[in-house]
């Protein structure tokens, strides 16, 4: 059943209202002492976490509580808590900790509500700059800057060779084959961007990357990206070409399907 326009408008008033939650932890401890973890201490590999990541989870989950306690979650930090409910938000309060580790602007905070298993409403906010990218199928994709609103459109971009494109790390990320398909698409294309993490996904929806590719992605850096990507014009898929499901793994995010074919060709190789 397709919710209200009054209850559409109710969940996504809350879902700035989350943001600005989150916000209120993080930006403290954006370049400053921010208590650096590592989530595989002693298994040879680093995984950052810091207390941003950890107490912006926690206000996002209260208040998500105190509102609406029978709605699930799932989390990067915290797990999941009742992820078969008809509502269920899904949260990554830091995508990108090395870059907020690293004193770099490009992190986000990922928020989405599934209903009924379907990512109808998303979030990707970079507070520290000021800017909030929303996004459903319903209401369409806009940005909320500094107080000011604007709608966000994907740009025409039929041609790989004049696209702009972007991956967060191709040797961390990529196995052998799935680095193999991303060199042969990026020697295709204009121009490549690597370590914007799904900032990058925000800036498909602005019109100023025209494909974004990723591989070994959790449900929390993929369901967000949906609606934001969808009521901006543009497609979420898998390798494959089929529309991303729920559990992420590899994805493509373009605005132009004729370009997102064409880079298809290559990735088809390599999917999973």
């Amino acid at each position: 059943m397709a919710l209200s326009s009054t209850r559409f408008a109710e969940l996504d008033a809350f879902l700035v209202g989350l943001n600005r939650a989150s916000a209120h932890v993080i930006l403290p401890l954006f370049r400053a002492d921010h208590g650096l973890e590592n989530k595989k201490a002693g298994g040879g590999d680093f995984d950052p976490v810091t207390e941003a990541d950890k107490g912006a989870e926690r206000a996002i989950r209260a208040q998500i509580s105190a509102h609406y306690p029978d709605h699930g979650v799932i989390g990067e930090e915290y797990g999941e808590d009742r992820p078969d409910a008809e509502f269920v938000w899904v949260l990554d309060p830091i995508d990108g900790t090395r870059a907020f580790v690293a004193g770099l602007p490009v992190w986000t905070t990922l928020i989405a509500l599934r209903h009924n298993g379907e990512p109808i409403l998303g979030s990707i906010g970079q507070p520290y700059l000021g800017e909030l990218f929303i996004g459903s199928q319903a209401a369409g994709s806009r940005l909320m800057s500094h107080g000011a609103e604007a709608p966000l459109q994907v740009r025409t971009c039929p041609k790989l060779t004049d696209a702009i494109i972007a991956t967060t790390d191709p040797e961390g990320n990529f196995n052998g084959s799935e680095q193999g398909s991303w060199t042969q698409v990026r020697a295709a294309a204009r121009l490549a961007r690597t370590g914007c993490d799904a900032y990058a996904y925000a800036m498909v929806a602005m019109g100023k990357i025209d494909l974004v590719v990723e591989a070994g992605l959790k449900s929390w850096d993929v369901d967000a990206a949906v609606p934001v990507i969808e009521g901006a014009g543009g497609m979420v898929t898998d390798w494959r070409g089929q529309r991303i499901g729920r559990q992420g793994g590899q994805m493509a995010i373009a605005g132009d399907r004729a370009c997102l074919d064409e880079a298809l060709v290559t990735l088809r190789r390599s999917a999973k």
